[in-house]
């Protein structure tokens, strides 16, 4: 796995003090599809968005799915490892720090499972619409890193159990998890840049 092997954008930060963003588009998504909302949710972030590199009926995913909220585990396990090469391999390319993923449904489970799979890679997450991604998670160490899940009331993928479980799953493996639950369904609404942008900014009043 080369870093090379994802399409992928990058924008170098405006301002060094800001976290780089991970963006995790959803199916159908690519590799331009979050930046807007990456520049509002964090200015002056460096941003790095890779495309899927799977294919569902011609969409970009960045794992299979068996059926509608029935994801292939083995493959989401090999496709989050390699995603995380990405990362690695990219943060040494352009010399950023390790990443807070901003992912939207499919791009939003891998980021789940990437923390679950391998915690180092990023420094914490928003989670848009995610899933629980792994039946059987390994147990993760994730060491207090700041985690914001957005779900929604109304969403007809995710139920609301799946999405508690989730922020209940994370907690116990060390992360330091909200979890809010907007009046919308799967789409991304202006609650959710709002929200995410007031939370990126507590994170870096924090490290700062």
């Amino acid at each position: 796995m080369t870093e090379s092997a994802f399409i992928h954008r990058f924008e170098p930060a405006a301002n060094a003090g800001s976290p780089p963003l991970l963006l995790l588009h959803g199916t159908g998504g690519d590799e331009d599809d979050l930046l807007g909302v990456g520049r509002m949710i964090s200015p002056g972030s460096a941003l790095l968005s890779p495309r899927g590199r799977v294919l569902e009926h011609g969409m970009p995913r960045f794992f299979r799915r068996l059926a509608e909220g029935v994801f292939d585990e083995d493959d989401l396990r090999r496709r989050a490892l390699e995603l995380g090469d990405f990362v690695t391999e990219a943060r040494q390319r352009y010399s950023i720090a390790a990443p807070v993923a901003v992912g939207f449904s499919n791009g939003a489970n891998i980021a789940a499972a990437l923390l679950l799979l391998k915690p180092e890679v990023l420094a914490g997450a928003i989670l848009l619409r995610a899933m629980v991604p792994l039946s059987d998670p390994p147990k993760a160490a994730l060491g207090g890193k700041p985690v914001l899940l957005l779900s929604g009331q109304a969403d007809p993928i995710v139920p609301a159990s799946n999405s508690a479980h989730l922020a209940a799953l994370l907690s116990q493996a060390g992360a330091s998890v909200t979890h809010k639950v907007l009046p919308a369904g799967h789409q991304l609404s202006q609650a959710d840049v709002t929200l995410a942008r007031d939370w990126i900014g507590n994170i870096d009043a924090k490290a700062a």
